[in-house]
């Protein structure tokens, strides 16, 4: 609080000083002195004690009376005479009000306000403003501020003013707490006539508004675009032109895109400054209006660019090219055309001098380009050399040399595009017969070849793979046939020698190593998709569990293994037991990709027809698909190997430690079960397969039941299971074109009590047939013979009214020639290679 400034607080008496009072003073001292000087000492002595002690009683309490505070030293004084004379001197009203509502203290310029001569003639401020109710509202949240001892401010329209009858004046009254060191709560109002303030935005305002008038009613239409491609401004003429309501665009926002069609909003967004630098272009472009129609315009676009190189909000006049809009309607009406033509192009289109700069372009070539341009340190380059790889600008360099020589027999060119990916583009570069005066000495045209390029590496690939699978399924069926013969014999022989005959253990080391190459073959035919499936409705989740143990075995200690599954799996229809073997596969070549440890992870998800699934260039056909994702932490693959790694034999592993089957396996029963099979690999990071299998959403079929599960050994002192009884009768039609396999066949079933016919193709079992007048209860055939093959010959049969049954035989899968067959044909499917076991319970299953 201020002391001493302004009016006089009630109560408190005024203090004051005079020259005179304080000469007098002296006087008296100095002729107290002179006086006890004349007196006799004796006689002076107690007068001198009476005045010393005179004068300590004075300083004593003027000791006290300074810390009290009655008496006030000069310093401090001139102190609050000048803090005084800068508070009455304010322009701003104030006022100091206690706690108790009583005010301590009032400026000049208050007292003016209030129409009062002292601070207790004066209204406080609470009541010094009445009249509306905004007033009284406004009064009240500064009362409130200020009872809560806060700060507040508010700017109050009063009319009429303070101190007059009429006309209207704004106030801006702020309180705020005051400190006193008494400790009593007090409040610092302050009012400040901001008339002249309010009335000056006014005008500002008004003339904005004016120029937004005038800007909006122009004959020209004007829009601002930012950074994003936003439309952050469009005044009403180009609003009207291209029917929009401002209301609405001000609340919802438009997109440049909304407003330019096809590649033109790439032409208008790639506009290129440099740092400091204002860059202003004109275009022809089609504007589309809200319903859909074209509207021909002129832009002269203007964007402004920061010291950094950023570019700012865009400054666009549009110009409108309609028909009745320009004198020369013939010239308007062509230069709309070309705009069109050269805008809307599939080609991009570009200029350029003999030094490859670009001079013009249209949007399809800002679309395809335009990131090219962009250096890392955000400069720009507007060379058409910067669009290319380096590797291939020289065939550019020497196009463009060419064309501005004046040649016309310059080949189109097949170049990679700069930039990350694998992006290309076909050039075509033409000369201009006359260099124009701004220096352009050529057209380019470009055509962007990536998907072409793509599908054509797809079709290459797909093409490779399947000449490599038709490859390997003939092989896989001969070599069947081979097998069948080899493993048939070995069965005969066994049932011939006991355990304890010499050669017994020869010929199991026949049988078991016939065995590992039925194997093998089995997966070649699993990568032609041609191996026998037997598909079950299954839960990825329930197998996965099933696999863990085996995986952790499989992996080691120093493997980690991660199995995580997504929420309601959906079911999917496959081999259960080809599917574990995918598994198994892809999580043993990611152990041997860890020789150190690792981790490897396995996740499961659903992916919905409207999530699109990309792989590189590959798209997937929309539906919904179940993925499990393999990732394991190993070395990775190179990427120049990775399109090899599901070629059969194809492996980067040591001499005897791999077929390179595995993933040819796994690649053909993910096709055959109709899925996708991506891989990722990055170099010492690791590995990712993603396999696809599409949603199962019907019944469960009759034949989904789990696969045969290899026969367990048998448990020490339990009682041996009794021996099926295998033999039968009937008459067995046997038709088979390799005689090894025919032969091995009559006679195993020769010995079980079976009267075996025999026919080497197709033809021979329909004379066979028609000898015996049709009386046959079993026909054993083949799939693939000469002649005749085994479909065929069950439609020729069952023309002559012949009910036998059918077993066909076969290395292929059932799916490879079950669609050749009549609706509704009943038979039984028998794969190569067969055991002797196998192919009796076969036979004795079918005849009942």
């Amino acid at each position: 609080m201020i002391a001493g400034a302004g009016a006089p607080a009630p109560g408190k008496p005024q203090r004051s000083g005079s020259a005179a009072l304080l000469l007098a003073l002296a006087g008296v001292l100095v002729g107290a002195a002179i006086a006890l000087s004349l007196v006799a000492s004796e006689k002076a002595q107690p007068l001198i004690m009476g005045l010393l002690a005179l004068l300590a009683v004075v300083g004593v309490f003027a000791l006290f009376a300074g810390a009290v505070g009655i008496i006030e030293f000069a310093g401090k004084t001139s102190r609050n005479d000048l803090t005084k004379s800068v508070v009455d001197s304010a322009a701003e009203g104030m006022i100091v009000v206690e706690g108790d509502g009583r005010i301590a203290y009032a400026n000049d310029a208050y007292l003016r306000f209030a129409g009062a001569r002292t601070a207790d003639a004066a209204l406080t401020a609470e009541r010094l403003f009445t009249g509306s109710a905004d007033v009284s509202e406004a009064i009240y949240r500064l009362a409130q501020a200020a009872r809560d001892g806060k700060s507040a401010s508010e700017e109050i329209r009063l009319s009429p003013p303070l101190g007059a009858l009429d006309g209207v004046a704004w106030y801006r009254v702020r309180v705020r707490p005051v400190d006193r060191p008494s400790g009593r709560r007090a409040t610092l109002w302050t009012i400040a006539d901001v008339t002249r303030e309010r009335e000056r935005q006014e005008n500002v305002f008004q003339e904005l508004q004016h120029a937004i008038d005038y800007l909006d009613h122009a004959p020209a239409g004007f829009l601002s675009i930012d950074a994003a491609g936003d439309v952050i401004y469009m005044n009403a003429t180009l609003a009207g032109w291209l029917d929009y309501d401002l209301a609405q665009f001000g609340s919802g926002g438009l997109k440049l895109s909304d407003l330019v069609p096809g590649d033109g909003a790439a032409l208008l967004s790639g506009v290129m400054g440099g740092a400091g630098e204002v860059r202003t272009e004109i275009h022809d472009l089609d504007l589309r209006r809200r319903g859909g129609q074209s509207l021909p315009v002129r832009l002269f676009h203007s964007v402004a660019y920061a010291y950094d190189g950023t570019p700012g909000p865009s400054r666009t006049l549009a110009l409108n090219r309609s028909a009745g809009e320009d004198v020369a309607e013939g010239q308007r009406a062509a230069e709309v055309r070309f705009a069109r033509f050269f805008n809307n192009t599939p080609l991009a289109i570009a200029t350029i001098d003999r030094h490859g700069r670009i001079a013009r372009t249209n949007g399809p070539f800002a679309k395809l380009f335009g990131s090219a341009f962009k250096g890392h340190d955000g400069s720009t380059a507007r060379s058409m050399l910067a669009v290319v790889g380096e590797r291939d600008r020289e065939q550019l360099t020497a196009a463009i040399a060419s064309a501005a020589a004046g040649r016309g027999d310059i080949a189109p060119i097949d170049l990679a595009l700069a930039g990350e990916g694998t992006r290309s583009a076909r050039f075509f570069v033409t000369t201009v017969e006359n260099e124009a005066e701004d220096g352009e000495a050529a057209i380019v045209y470009a055509l962007d070849t990536t998907e072409q390029r793509a599908l054509e590496a797809q079709f290459a690939q797909a093409q490779k793979m399947q000449a490599v699978g038709e490859l390997a399924g003939g092989v896989a069926h001969d070599f069947n046939n081979v097998l069948q013969g080899i493993m048939g014999y070995a069965d005969l022989l066994l049932v011939n020698h006991r355990p304890t005959d010499p050669s017994f253990q020869d010929i199991m080391q026949i049988k078991q190593n016939a065995n590992r190459a039925a194997g093998l073959v089995r997966q070649l035919l699993a990568f032609s998709r041609r191996q026998t499936l037997r598909p079950q409705v299954m839960h990825f989740g329930e197998v996965l569990s099933d696999l863990g143990m085996l995986l952790k075995r499989l992996l080691g200690e120093r493997v980690e293994l991660d199995v995580r599954h997504g929420r309601d799996l959906w079911p999917v229809r496959a081999d259960l037991t080809q599917f574990e073997q995918v598994v198994v596969n892809l999580a043993v070549n990611a152990r041997d990709a860890m020789p150190d440890g690792g981790r490897l992870s396995i996740r499961t998800s659903n992916v919905h027809a409207t999530e699109p699934v990309t792989a590189g260039e590959q798209v997937m056909p929309a539906a919904d698909y179940v993925l499990i994702e393999i990732q394991d932490s190993g070395t990775g693959i190179p990427q120049e190997i990775i399109d090899k790694i599901f070629q059969p034999f194809f492996t980067t592993k040591e001499v005897g430690k791999g077929t390179g089957l595995g993933l040819s396996m796994v690649y053909g029963f993910v096709k055959q079960s109709g899925g996708y099979i991506f891989c990722d690999s990055v170099v010492d990071r690791g590995t990712t397969f993603r396999i696809y299998l599409p949603r199962h959403s019907g019944e469960e079929h009759a034949d989904d039941l789990p696969a045969a599960k290899p026969e367990k050994a048998p448990v020490p002192g339990a009682k041996p299971k009794p021996t099926a009884d295998l033999t039968g009768h009937g008459v067995v039609l046997l038709v088979e074109d390799e005689e090894a396999v025919r032969a091995f066949g009559a006679r195993a079933l020769a010995q079980r009590g079976y009267t075996v016919l025999e026919a080497a193709s197709g033809v021979e079992a329909l004379q066979v047939f028609d000898e015996q007048g049709g009386k046959i209860d079993l026909v054993v055939s083949d799939v693939v013979m000469p002649e005749m093959d085994g479909p065929s010959l069950l439609r020729e049969l069952r023309k002559r009214d012949g009910k036998a049954k059918v077993i066909f035989v076969s290395g292929y899968a059932e799916e490879a020639f079950s669609k050749n067959l009549p609706d509704g044909e009943e038979f039984s499917f028998l794969p190569k290679p067969f055991t002797l076991k196998q192919l009796i319970e076969a036979v004795k299953t079918a005849l009942g």
